[in-house]
């Protein structure tokens, strides 16, 4: 049996008219699948009747051949039946199908399409969770609950209608013994509801538990702690079966009272029927057709208000769903693109059809061209990531083509928040951020992150090939390109001792690897890109010093030419940059080479000589 939880949703209109719109693209199948249902609940309710003109007109009687004909009638319409249940089984699961892969694949697309902001105010958790509980409860209730529900209701309806006609006089006692049942059902679910629901959270607290203890096992191990972890594991496990037993409890006492009532409910109809057929005020048939009714009555009303519920608390599921697809994607309102182009021997910039390693920003409104060189220039910029706390005040700084930014400073002061602001993750709230003397904001998003590469400190990789995952930075590369950007990182050595070189599959975000075999792999995607911007978040952090000696040569030839944001964590990476800004509490506080602000003896060097913390 499953669990009725407490969810329910909050606006049940808006939720089913938003499930409707994706039913109603399946409405054929579901409607063959009413239809079915419908004849496979009234087969049920004939079949039944039909012991009433078998008992009277037949046996009764003793017509053998009658009999005969009775009985093959009977069951030629409970086969009817049968295949009609067969039948709306399938044709419901091939909809269900259906509907969730449209579900599926929209809340996707939603989820590509939403600003980065949203993934930062939302636990990644609660995220999966609409793509995994949530669909998964709409899928069950579609599969399961949607035909049975009609299929209950017809039951129950049409056995009450042929109760009242079979004999309305004991219809008021079957009746009485209805609302019992339902009295009964109302108040286990609400219990029962309210325990599953603590069920639910005590269990989301111990999943959160065991996730954290195997993540850190290695912490938990060096500190001993696993006596203690323990202890805490077995009193909230503790807690998760003492409302796991209360909750089964109640759920698990709806089907046997409401049978108990049926039987007592039958037993009472049985005797006054009994009764009346000997006074002649029914006859047998009808008799014995009506206990048949009452016998049956308990499970189509069992199943209505089970199912209900179901439905119910997968509409919970769908409003979830729902609300994230209304979410507001990430603007664009940026019209100057990208485009391949060449030099003509005059030094003017035109359009290429093939690709030339060179490109030039368009505007589609008057195709004029400007060619894309990499000068990135911040002009009094403020941001926050909420309105209530600024984070950059007054931000101006420049990178001309070719040059080499370092940004230092303590935690807090800003420097992953500019390389957000010049991919355009987030826009600011004041000032103008160019690029080639265009405002970014009116450059198209795929655009500007076209000719943009980052190299984060925490790699990510996905699950497939070695050669896949460079392959991210580029799509349409082939493998001499990747042998290419591999060779440049200095990861080709590494790729082709492994067994199957760049065909070995990445799994588990490259757990396979070692922190610097990932790093070097992150830095091979971004020369694959070959982007004329270069944006290294201390991307040698992880690597050993030998291994950091072996790639920056390669390095050095893949920052030639572009132009390089690098966020600093170790001094030492910065020696050579063209200019090191110092930011402080969102503020540039000092620009200038290694030597000058040595020179200076200010903020950097505090830093450098370690009489201010970095990070």
């Amino acid at each position: 049996m499953r669990q009725i939880t407490g969810k329910r949703p909050e606006n049940i209109r808006e939720t089913f008219s938003a499930l409707m719109s994706y039913m109603g693209r399946h409405k054929f199948l579901l409607l063959l699948v009413g239809i079915l249902t419908s004849v496979s609940a009234l087969a049920n309710l004939l079949g039944t009747y039909m012991l009433k003109p078998i008992i009277n007109n037949y046996i009764v009687p003793g017509d053998l051949k009658g009999l005969i004909f009775g009985v093959a009638v009977t069951a030629a319409i409970y086969c009817t039946g049968a295949l009609s249940a067969l039948g709306y089984t399938q044709t419901m699961a091939r909809a269900a199908q259906k509907i969730i892969y449209d579900i599926r694949r929209d809340l996707f697309r939603t989820m590509e399409r939403l600003p980065l902001k949203y993934f930062d105010t939302h636990p990644h958790g609660d995220i999966m969770s609409r793509f995994t509980n949530d669909v998964d409860t709409v899928s069950d209730a579609l599969n399961n609950s949607f035909a049975m529900i009609i299929q209950s209701f017809i039951q129950v309806v049409g056995t009450l209608v042929l109760l009242f006609l079979l004999n309305w006089r004991l219809t008021f006692l079957v009746i009485l013994g209805y609302a019992a049942m339902f009295l009964y059902i109302r108040y286990s679910t609400k219990k029962s509801k309210y325990y599953f629901n603590q069920q639910q959270e005590h269990l989301g607290e111990l999943d959160g538990y065991m996730e954290e203890m195997i993540a850190g096992q290695k912490v938990v191990k060096v500190f001993n702690h696993e006596t203690a972890n323990l202890k805490t594991f077995r009193d909230r496990n503790e807690q998760l079966r003492q409302a796991g037993v209360k909750a089964v409890s109640f759920s698990g006492t709806m089907i046997p009272m409401v049978v108990s009532i049926s039987y007592i409910n039958y037993a009472l109809v049985a005797i006054i029927g009994g009764i009346m057929a000997i006074n002649g005020l029914t006859d047998v048939g009808s008799l014995a057709s009506y206990l048949v009714f009452v016998r049956q009555a308990a499970m189509p009303i069992n199943q209505f208000t089970q199912q209900s519920n179901f439905m119910l608390a997968a509409m919970a599921g769908a409003e979830r769903i729902f609300r994230m697809m209304k979410e507001q994607p990430e603007e664009d309102e940026g019209h100057v693109i990208l485009t391949p182009a060449e030099q003509t021997p005059q030094g003017t910039i035109k359009k290429s059809i093939r690709k030339t390693g060179c490109w030039a920003w368009e505007d589609p409104r008057d195709h004029s061209l400007t060619l894309l060189r990499g000068d990135v220039r911040f002009h009094d910029v403020v941001f926050g990531y909420t309105p209530e706390k600024t984070i950059l005040h007054s931000i101006s700084l420049y990178a001309k083509p070719g040059q080499k930014i370092a940004f230092v400073g303590s935690t807090g002061a800003g420097k992953t928040t500019i390389i957000n602001l010049i991919n355009r993750f987030y826009d600011i709230h004041s000032g103008s951020i160019t690029y080639d003397g265009i405002d970014v904001r009116k450059i198209r998003k795929d655009s500007l992150r076209r000719s943009l590469a980052v190299v984060l400190q925490d790699t990510h990789l996905f699950t497939g090939t070695i050669a896949d995952n460079i392959r991210f930075g580029k799509l349409d590369a082939d493998m001499e390109e990747i042998r290419a950007a591999a060779r440049l990182a200095n990861a080709d050595s590494f790729i082709t001792r492994l067994p199957k070189g760049y065909d070995t599959m990445v799994t588990g975000d490259g757990s396979n690897l070692s922190q610097g075999q990932r790093q070097l792999l992150a830095i091979a995607r971004a020369a694959v890109a070959d982007p004329p911007v270069l944006i290294l978040d201390e991307a040698t952090s992880s690597i050993d010093t030998r291994t950091e000696a072996l790639i920056e040569k390669g390095m050095d030839r893949l920052m030639e030419g572009r132009t390089v944001f690098v966020i600093a964590h170790r001094l030492s990476t910065v020696r050579r940059a063209n200019a090191i800004l110092v930011l402080e509490q969102g503020a540039v506080v000092e620009r200038g080479t290694h030597e000058e602000l040595l020179a200076l003896k200010g903020e950097y060097y505090q830093l450098y000589h370690g009489m201010r913390e970095l990070s």
